[in-house]
């Protein structure tokens, strides 16, 4: 018996096993083979490799649920990779940069040229962000039939992205989600939609979701947003009771502290945890997704908590938690080793607030399709 590598002595996390403990784990061609707790069988002499993970987590391989991955065809576009495995990420889902028209030279330039498991939202859009990010303002530019034959010819698209925020849409109203809706519902995807400056206002576009559609921005500081006052708008509340879902979407200008602090005093919080990464803001204020995730343990979430929006959460929303966002027997091995640092870290959200914590997330190691990668 022999196997590609052993990684031992780590912290192993797994929400979805609800495993949080001290693990060895053996990985051969490219999918875990074995799985127990540390020094239990001795395994490690039947390894080609040993990684020693004393004092580090180990995670299923995290998942970005939104991001934007589309450089040179799209003007925000920043490389798969670089905020992928080279951050501890092995899966990157790329929200809306291309749409029918643009997704054939989005899987040649992407999608085929990454380590990073790259998949996407599909924007309702023709272009996508290919041509500006007023997609939404000429309606002409919808084509459903387009977007059906897209989703037929390439499985990694897991729903529809739509941006339903003033400046995408100019005067087309709610238009865009209505046609993006009747779509989901004929080809069983879910949607994501972006929420930011109305108009429409927020309660319009809530009430056209259905259970596993995601909102993403959820928390942003914006006029209009979840936040009624101090009450969260009743149609926000009755939207999670469906089963919509709230994303982070941190970006440049859609997370604020201070709207999360108050929806989780009256229990509200994200399902997923993402980035809305791209090249305008990973010089700050987003920098990975391990920084964005150390913000929510510097605002009262756990651990475990964190780590089950970066992996559980999103695999389960990209309907792909038989593959990714858990570590089991036979499961691809998609890993992540990160270390957790004490100290004092500031933090700062997308309204320039800051604020501290005492712990920082960093990624050391990722593991994808039978690579150890070390992280920059």
């Amino acid at each position: 018996m022999a196997f590609d590598f052993f990684i031992k002595n780590g912290i192993f996390i797994d929400p979805i096993s609800k495993v949080h403990g001290k693990y060895d784990i053996a990985v051969d061609s490219g999918r875990v083979f074995s799985i127990h707790p540390s020094k239990e069988f001795g395994l490690e002499k039947y390894a080609k490799n040993s990684i020693d993970a004393s004092g580090y987590l180990v995670t299923p391989g995290l998942i970005d649920l939104h991001t934007h991955v589309f450089p040179n065809d799209t003007e925000i576009g920043i490389d798969a990779d670089l905020v992928g495995v080279q951050q501890g990420v092995t899966t990157l889902v790329d929200a809306g940069s291309a749409g029918a028209a643009t997704f054939p030279k989005f899987i040649t330039n992407v999608v085929e040229k990454n380590i990073t498991q790259v998949l996407a939202w599909i924007n309702i859009a023709s272009a996508g962000l290919c041509s500006g990010r007023a997609e939404l303002s000429d309606l002409t530019q919808i084509d459903t039939q387009s977007v059906i034959e897209m989703i037929s010819q390439f499985p990694i698209i897991r729903g529809i992205k739509v941006r339903m925020s003033s400046s995408v849409l100019g005067a087309s109203g709610l238009r865009p989600l209505e046609i993006a809706k009747d779509l989901s519902r004929k080809v069983g995807l879910p949607l994501m939609v972006h929420v930011g400056n109305g108009p429409p206002e927020l309660g319009y576009i809530l009430d056209l979701l259905d259970e596993g559609d995601v909102v993403t921005h959820a928390f942003h500081g914006k006029k209009g947003g979840i936040l009624d006052g101090d009450e969260i708008l009743p149609q926000a509340h009755q939207a999670l009771k469906r089963g919509v879902l709230f994303d982070i979407g941190h970006g440049t200008a859609s997370f604020s502290m201070q709207t999360l602090q108050k929806a989780k005093k009256v229990g509200i919080k994200p399902c997923s945890i993402s980035t809305d990464i791209y090249l305008e803001n990973y010089s700050g204020p987003v920098y990975s997704l391990t920084t964005t995730l150390s913000k929510f343990l510097a605002l009262g979430f756990s651990l475990d908590e964190v780590i089950a929006a970066a992996t559980m959460a999103p695999a389960a929303i990209l309907r792909m938690d038989h593959e990714i966002g858990t570590l089991q027997v036979g499961r691809i091995a998609d890993i992540s080793v990160l270390t957790i640092e004490d100290g004092v870290f500031e933090f700062t959200d997308s309204e320039n607030e800051v604020f501290k914590g005492h712990q920082l997330l960093r990624a050391k190691f990722t593991i994808k399709s039978g690579r150890v990668l070390k992280c920059r």
